[in-house]
């Protein structure tokens, strides 16, 4: 049974649906871009001019104008473009986008290389080894340089597209690639350091050079019965012990020709050791000017490569190189 409180809330609903107002249905209107007769003739929009105020945070950015604003408004637009500018309005925009980088001109060295090992990547390589030998600037004329902090880790990888680089075929390296190694390379190249070669005179003398620590010699070397003379004295006279005997004419005897060469040295500075290996390498050099096939068996026999190994130096809190003083507990 319907209750008159439910029937009065139907009747109040049923009397709002029926007066309420539909909206109008509007037919759509589209505009194409190719003109039409209902259309009319396409004109272009009217421009938009910028303000530069410097106060804009109560005006527009942009505003519309009208076709005949330029001719209307000649003075003021020429007053504009007359007017000084305004220093506190200009943004200076910086020339590289690593700017902001802890380390900016290294940023951007970093990016030409790889872009320059991207772009001629194709190229015909050469094989491993026969690049030239160029010796690059150290992290620290680097840094020096730049006057940026510039870690280990990425100048490692900037070598690293350096030789990339470096392997291009000499003749078909572009210009841009060889003007960038040129500004990575060493002010004096070690490598292009040619030594003089060592020739037997006219007597049948051959003379060479060799250092070992703080010890140099002089070796004079001509066709003989075995005689070796240094500083004046012989052999047996000028060294005490077996060892350095026969390191002075470690050469020789390594090769067999002890007994086919005289020997006249001239040996200073540093001890006993160092002026014996001295002799070493000073008679390999001269001996391979008067047979330079005997070079294989010289360098097997570690004659033609200086020893660059010097003694450590003494620091301080400890008694020598390395030793550390004794640990007393009391």
């Amino acid at each position: 049974m319907e209750s008159p409180l439910l029937r009065r809330y139907v009747q109040a609903a049923a009397h709002t649906h029926k007066h309420i107002r539909r909206r109008p249905q509007t037919q759509q209107c589209r505009f194409y871009a190719t003109p039409t007769d209902s259309q009319g003739d396409l004109r272009a929009a009217p421009p938009i001019r910028m303000r530069s105020d410097y106060n804009t945070s109560s005006q527009p950015r942009a505003q519309f104008l009208d076709d005949n604003y330029r001719s209307t408004n000649r003075r003021k637009y020429d007053d504009e473009d007359n007017r000084e500018v305004d220093l506190h309005s200009l943004r200076i925009v910086p020339s590289s986008p690593s700017y902001f980088t802890a380390t900016p001109q290294y940023t951007d060295d970093l990016l030409h290389l790889s872009t320059l090992s991207r772009r001629h990547q194709l190229l015909p390589v050469l094989a491993p080894g026969q690049a030239p030998r160029i010796a690059w600037k150290t992290i620290d004329q680097y840094k020096t340089e730049l006057a940026e902090p510039v870690r280990a880790k990425g100048y490692n990888a900037l070598l690293k597209l350096l030789k990339q680089l470096n392997y291009i075929h000499p003749s078909l390296m572009p210009e841009e690639v060889k003007t960038t190694l040129e500004t990575f390379k060493r002010d004096v190249q070690p490598y292009l350091n040619v030594p003089k070669p060592i020739t037997v005179d006219a007597y049948g003398v051959s003379v060479a050079v060799g250092r070992r620590k703080s010890s140099s010699a002089k070796a004079y070397l001509v066709e003989g019965t075995g005689e070796c003379m240094i500083n004046g004295r012989t052999l047996f006279q000028y060294f005490g012990r077996l060892h350095d005997r026969e390191s002075a004419v470690w050469a020789l005897k390594s090769t067999q020709r002890l007994d086919k060469y005289n020997v006249w040295a001239l040996t200073k500075g540093g001890g006993t050791t160092g002026q014996a290996e001295a002799i070493t390498l000073a008679v390999a050099k001269a001996l391979m000017a008067h047979e330079p096939d005997l070079r294989p068996a010289l360098r097997r026999a570690g004659c033609v490569t200086r020893n660059p190994k010097r003694v450590e130096r003494k620091k301080p809190g400890r008694l020598k190189a390395r030793k550390m003083p004794t640990w007393v507990k009391r």
